[in-house]
């Protein structure tokens, strides 16, 4: 194993995705203005948890220079970020390729590209955007439920098109996979990889989301190893994963669960992930823990020491 902490981040979703209370709307506060108040303190507790990188995330009500400040007022240094894309039809529409609507389909893209360059960055996790009421996430996850193998087309057609984007500003995209989105499965991970050359993209696979799809991520890793950019590393119940493919489970029921859990207190063989990346993997490992089992801090803490255990200074 080559990798070394310098190659870790968190990403402090921890702060970002709370479980909502008895009657409340889920809450993700990067969309509310309000939040960036916090921004810095939070920040700042990642660093004390022992994290010197973080994973790039500029608020739409904010701009780059003053993200790049807040980022060194914390002390960290920020890691790929996170873009997701649908095609147009999977949320009602039909657009013109080519036309000014379709053209500007991919301005999020473009945006995070030059984010990306901005802090001097050359990666970036590229998914499937995830909508909270396609019937993969409020009926039946990890399964493929509802598959459409024309949508998955027009899904690869929208990823490689905003692979093209990217490319073109000089960023490497990996492709991410996410229990919920239009690429879930063992089988459209794969079709994705087939379709998309590998010089246009690569693979920066989230290891949870596999094993929640029943997908074993150290073998995974392994077979498109040639191809891995960065990957999202977090630990699971598998116990709850393989229940929620047994019986059709809305993704909710299941994340409000203890369901996702900080490496090494779930039971995915994560030295074995690390093994299965190679020694000459150059990129990042972001720890992203997409709802904490214990308050923030203390997740970003015990997330902190299983890297320190596991992985070389």
């Amino acid at each position: 194993m080559s990798v070394t902490r310098s190659q870790v981040a968190l990403n402090a979703i921890q702060w970002i995705n709370l479980k909502p209370g008895p009657g409340e709307d889920r809450a993700w506060l990067y969309a509310d203005p309000a939040w960036r108040s916090d921004q810095l303190h939070v920040h700042r507790q990642t660093r004390s948890a022992g994290f010197d990188a973080v994973m790039l995330e500029v608020l739409d009500t904010q701009t780059l220079q003053a993200y790049t400040r807040m980022l060194e007022e914390a002390g960290l240094r920020p890691a790929p970020g996170y873009i997701q894309i649908a095609p147009p039809e999977a949320t009602g529409m039909s657009l013109r390729r080519g036309s000014p609507e379709w053209v500007r389909w991919f301005d999020p893209v473009r945006r995070r590209a030059e984010e990306t360059n901005y802090v001097g960055l050359h990666t970036v996790f590229l998914a499937a955007r995830i909508d909270l009421e396609a019937p993969r996430v409020a009926q039946a996850v990890a399964t493929g439920a509802f598959f459409d193998q024309d949508m998955l087309d027009r899904q690869v057609e929208y990823l490689a098109d905003a692979a093209e984007v990217l490319q073109a500003e000089g960023v490497r995209p990996g492709l991410h996979n996410h229990v919920g989105s239009l690429i879930e499965t063992e089988y459209e991970i794969e079709y994705v990889m087939q379709e998309i050359d590998g010089s246009l993209l690569g693979a920066s696979f989230d290891i949870g989301h596999l094993e929640w799809a029943g997908i074993p991520s150290a073998p995974f890793l392994e077979k498109y190893r040639d191809r891995l950019v960065d990957i999202h590393l977090k630990d699971l119940d598998l116990e709850i994963a393989a229940a929620s493919r047994s019986t059709p489970t809305p993704y909710y029921v299941v994340s409000h669960q203890r369901f996702f859990l900080e490496p090494g207190l779930g039971h995915i063989d994560l030295p074995a992930v690390l093994e299965a990346l190679g020694d000459g993997f150059g990129g990042w490992i972001v720890i992203e823990v997409d709802r904490a089992s214990v308050e923030p801090f203390e997740s970003a803490k015990v997330s902190r020491s299983w890297v320190e255990k596991n992985v070389p200074a």
